[in-house]
């Protein structure tokens, strides 16, 4: 018998607790999942409340030792993995001095322009301060997003709210903070604030970098690495929680550096592309490098001894999500027909998805020429705009809804090979690569994939928990019953392969390169509405 482990996937509008034992793979014994709001405010914010985050995690921490025979005692370890480039200010006692504000939250366009975008700029950012984060960190604050932004707009517009801060925070580390009593902060999270230092025997907060920004470094907590143990956790959480007294809480990490963990993914080399509510495309590089051009950096991630070659995109799983609830469900109420196709058919769908995807798979590949853009929330790479939106492009008088369903699919594999190309300009990606994410459940997104790319693409276990079984793995590490990061794909093996449809290829070859035109010939409409 193994080792049992709790790993807690800390997403954008729900928490999942997973129940893993860890023999010869990490294998899933049970979950449950709790839900909290975000809240989308006026000027582009977007805020969560600590407190929601907090109670989800008690509740389905009580919920999955009704489903098994497991006990709390046996836990040996718990550990999360996360959202990133949250600010979450804390006071002494470690609770919130504000609600967090998310990795999706821009309003701090004043402070973005006011720190770095001046001057003689290159990527948007000034030639002075980029040079030197380039130096120090590898990477460098340009987008509206990134937390150092965030921080710098509480201080203008919250005063009163920032001097009550004790410790900055990301989401995971204020869950830790929660459970232990201790303020850290992993080594990924700490490199995302892009005020961490990289260089070799330097690792560690950087005064030079925040320096640039006036950012209090005492409001920086201790850093750990992902499979360090913070401690125990406390009587009064153990109690809410639900678990024992002393449990070991363990780093863990942030979505981008667990999911390719997960993924088993994680020697250099290998390259996996993610598809939730956001996606990204990212490779084990063995030294840091940046392409600021194209918005990509190798970032670093639970293995200190490596960094993820990582191009994000904002919206991928989130476009089939809002295709499903505007253009497969009639939200007007007007219908030839109407009837529920989960039930009474002859064939019985699990899910609406199901059926989505059966519809899909009943297009040809390409669409019928129908182009979709899947940037609704605006992009990051290989293009920073929040201006950015969707569109879908080419239709005519023959279009149906169906097409459309397909395109958007399309539309997301499409953003993803041209990070992926963009990527394999500075690094060698693989030929093989690890698909993972709720997007991965798909067989026909699966296959949609391997064409648009011409790669083989691999699958794994319940894909939409790989985050979870990363933090299992770190948890695996760090109680000695794994060795390293590169040994977790012995424990994560592939369950399927997809391999390209040559003909399907040409046919999308054909549109990708009109999919690259589109930004370029809308970039000042998109400004005009939107900016």
């Amino acid at each position: 018998m193994g080792v049992y482990v709790i790993a807690y996937d800390v997403g954008t509008t729900g928490l999942k607790t997973c129940l893993f034992e860890i023999d010869k793979t990490i294998k899933p014994i049970t979950n449950a999942y709790g839900s909290y709001n975000l809240y989308m405010v006026e000027n582009g914010g977007a805020e969560q409340d600590g407190d929601e985050w907090w109670n989800a995690m008690c509740t389905t921490t009580k919920e999955i030792f009704t489903k098994c025979d497991v006990t709390p005692d046996q836990i040996a370890g718990i550990s999360f993995c996360s959202q990133m480039q949250a600010l979450v200010l804390v006071d002494k006692d470690g609770n919130t001095v504000r609600r967090p504000m998310s990795y999706m939250d821009q309003r701090a366009k004043e402070e973005l322009k006011k720190y770095m975008a001046y001057g003689i700029q290159i990527a948007g950012a000034n030639l002075i301060p980029l040079l030197k984060s380039l130096v120090v960190t590898g990477a460098v604050s340009c987008s509206v997003k990134d937390p150092v932004y965030k921080y710098k707009w509480v201080e203008n517009h919250e005063p009163e709210n920032f001097k009550k801060a004790y410790k900055w925070l990301d989401v995971k580390d204020f869950l830790i903070s929660r459970c232990t009593d201790k303020f850290t902060m992993t080594q990924d999270s700490a490199f995302a604030t892009l005020l961490y230092d990289t260089r070799k025997g330097k690792e560690g907060w950087s005064k030079t970098v925040a320096d640039i920004f006036k950012v209090n470094m005492n409001h920086l907590p201790e850093i750990i690495k992902s499979t360090d143990k913070v401690g125990g956790i406390t009587a009064k959480a153990a109690e809410q929680l639900g678990l024992k007294e002393g449990t070991p809480v363990f780093g863990g990490g942030g979505d981008a550096s667990l999911i390719g963990v997960g993924a088993g993914s994680g020697s250099v080399g290998d390259t996996h592309i993610y598809s939730g509510t956001s996606g990204w495309v990212g490779t084990v590089v063995d030294k840091q490098l940046v392409d600021t051009s194209a918005m990509i950096a190798a970032i670093v991630g639970a293995d200190p001894n490596s960094f993820n070659y990582f191009a994000e995109m904002e919206t991928a799983g989130k476009c089939l999500e809002w295709v499903r609830d505007h253009l497969c469900l009639d939200e007007i109420g007007m219908f030839i027909e109407k009837k529920n196709i989960t039930e009474g058919t002859e064939k019985e769908y699990t899910s609406l998805y199901d059926y989505m995807s059966e519809v899909i798979d009943s297009v040809p590949a390409g669409a019928g020429g129908v182009i979709f853009t899947p940037w609704l929330h605006g992009n990051r790479c290989p293009f920073e705009d929040p201006n950015a939106a969707g569109m879908f492009f080419n239709i005519n008088i023959d279009t149906g809804k169906s097409e459309m369903l397909r395109s958007v699919i399309e539309g997301v594999c499409y953003h993803q090979r041209w990070m992926l190309e963009q990527e394999g300009k500075k690094v060698k990606t693989s030929d093989t690569i690890r698909f993972v994410g709720g997007g991965a459940l798909s067989s026909v997104t699966c296959q949609i994939l391997a064409d648009v790319t011409g790669k083989n693409i691999e699958t794994v276990n319940r894909p939409q928990d790989v985050g979870a079984v990363g933090a299992a793995a770190v948890i695996g590490i760090g109680l000695g019953v794994i060795g390293d990061i590169s040994d977790v794909k012995k424990f994560v093996p592939a369950v399927k392969t997809y391999k390209p449809n040559k003909a399907n290829k040409a046919v999308y070859d054909k549109n990708f390169e009109v999919f690259k035109t589109l930004y370029k010939n809308n970039k000042e409409a998109f400004k005009a509405l939107n900016g």
